[in-house]
């Protein structure tokens, strides 16, 4: 054990030799954690008295103002914390979101910048480690998504006093460029072509829910969601105030996926006609329509499974030979149809449960289009109307 001496002024400060017979210093400090408990904080290898001093200043100084939890968690890595953080947090968060938060920690969190102390990783460090390691090799929207799930639980050590801000508000991801969208959209035609190859060839549920996606942007877990009592034939409306997936029913997860979106009447006639079919066969299975009954069913008059638009889609696009896109792509289907018509964006954007900053963002190319488009209608009329507008003379 190496002997200790103590400093001429400072008893909290101490010098030793080290193997190699250089003097060196440290200090120790006792102090009482948050939670009333005696520790220690030590420190060695300092060079001269006066910096083993000054760190030790910094320290007391700490404990002074109450700050014990940076003392306390000063070796707590970030991928301890990132376990920590979820361990305590997860049961608040949905089936989804968990999913979502333990894949980012687990397989691309911890494995870049886990064994970095979490007092001391800083901003460039993780752009150089996390951030720039995954450029190029995923789209941009992954990388923010993962990068969001850190921010949280870095927020959540700001809230716990563990660290004294959030350093890593700014890093630089690239830009979508559109990513969100790219080609995975359907032209007026194309759609028209889709859904008229459907209506003729496929059965009725395959095409009133390929028909009701198409007409109202809704997302793939807002239709498997969907029970009777959501959908007004008085008024023409669909209320979305579910999501659906492998792990049942369940809330939207955010405030504006409530809504209630206007219908063409052709789409609710379709639907009166599906409802029809849906008592009939629910009839055979012994089964009754009722108001919270889930409206896609298969021909086994159960809840149609969570792949079973993407395989409808898949098979309707190979037999039609429209361009391949995704369910989601008729939702940007959708959306891109509305903004090359002129349409309002916040009701675009009240329509599809997003904010107008999130259809700036993804369909911003779309946007510059319309805008341009309208100076042109503006320009046109004023012409048409026999002003007379340019140079002054």
């Amino acid at each position: 054990m190496t002997k200790l001496y103590k400093h001429s002024k400072e008893p909290e400060v101490y010098y030793y030799f080290n193997a190699n017979g250089e003097k060196l210093w440290m200090f120790r400090h006792r102090y009482y954690d948050s939670s009333g408990k005696r520790r220690e904080k030590r420190k060695s290898g300092f060079k001269t008295d006066k910096a083993a001093i000054k760190a030790l200043m910094e320290v007391k100084a700490l404990t002074l103002r109450g700050d014990t939890k940076k003392l306390d968690y000063e070796y707590i890595t970030v991928g301890q914390w990132l376990d920590t953080w979820f361990e305590a947090n997860y049961i608040k968060l949905a089936p989804t979101t968990q999913r979502t938060y333990k894949n980012a920690i687990n397989n691309y969190l911890k494995p870049t910048i886990g064994q970095y102390k979490l007092q001391k990783l800083d901003k460039a460090t993780y752009q150089r480690e996390f951030i720039n390691k995954f450029v190029g090799k995923f789209k941009p929207r992954t990388i923010r998504l993962w990068h969001n799930v850190f921010s949280v639980a870095i927020n959540a050590a700001v809230e716990e006093e563990i660290l004294p801000r959030n350093r890593f508000t700014r890093v630089s991801i690239p830009d979508e460029d559109n990513d969100v969208v790219k080609d995975n959209y359907l032209t007026e035609n194309e759609l028209n072509q889709l859904l008229d190859f459907a209506k003729q060839h496929e059965p009725i549920t395959n095409y009133t829910a390929l028909l009701v996606l198409a007409y109202t942007g809704m997302r793939k877990g807002e239709l498997m969601g969907l029970q009777w009592k959501n959908i007004d034939f008085k008024y023409n409306t669909i209320t979305i105030e579910h999501t659906r997936d492998r792990l049942g029913l369940r809330k939207p997860k955010t405030r504006n996926s409530y809504r209630t979106i206007p219908v063409d009447p052709s789409v609710m006639e379709q639907l009166k006609h599906y409802k029809t079919w849906c008592k009939q066969l629910l009839l055979k299975h012994g089964k009754k329509i009722k108001a919270d009954s889930i409206v896609f069913i298969d021909e086994c008059a159960e809840p149609i499974y969570n792949e079973f638009i993407n395989y409808v889609l898949k098979l309707v696009i190979k037999a039609s030979g429209i361009k391949e896109i995704t369910v989601h792509g008729l939702r940007h289907t959708h959306a891109t149809i509305l903004l090359n018509r002129n349409a309002n964006v916040k009701a675009i954007a009240e329509r599809l449960g997003n904010t107008p900053d999130m259809i700036y963002r993804i369909y911003g190319h779309l946007t510059k289009d319309s805008s341009n488009a309208l100076m042109s209608v503006f320009s046109d009329s004023l012409s048409a109307s026999g002003v007379k507008t340019g140079v002054q003379d």
